[in-house]
């Protein structure tokens, strides 16, 4: 996606017992550096967003570093150039 709301990366679990520890990685293939936007959460600006420039075919770039999530909330993403910026990561659920 190139606008709100963004494509889904994670679903949070459910309740405000747990909590989903997510680590972020954005790859940018593009010859250019692109804006990458997270909703995290929600998609209202600015409360939400977290933006990150990702420079030109840099290799892995660290996101969101262990940040939490729960409570069903939704994690998306959108890019300033559609289909160059590759997202990993992974998610470690904590439970209460």
């Amino acid at each position: 996606a190139t606008a709100t709301a963004g494509t889904t990366i994670h679903t949070a679990v459910s309740g405000t017992s747990d909590m989903d520890e997510l680590w972020i990685y954005a790859v940018n293939t593009h010859s250019a550096n692109i804006k990458l936007t997270l909703e995290w959460g929600e998609a209202t600006e600015p409360n939400g967003n977290i933006e990150q420039t990702v420079p030109a075919q840099s290799g892995l770039m660290l996101i969101t570093p262990g940040l939490l999530l729960q409570n069903s909330l939704v994690l998306k993403a959108f890019a300033g150039t559609t289909n160059e910026i590759v997202i990993h990561g992974y998610a470690n659920r904590i439970t209460a």
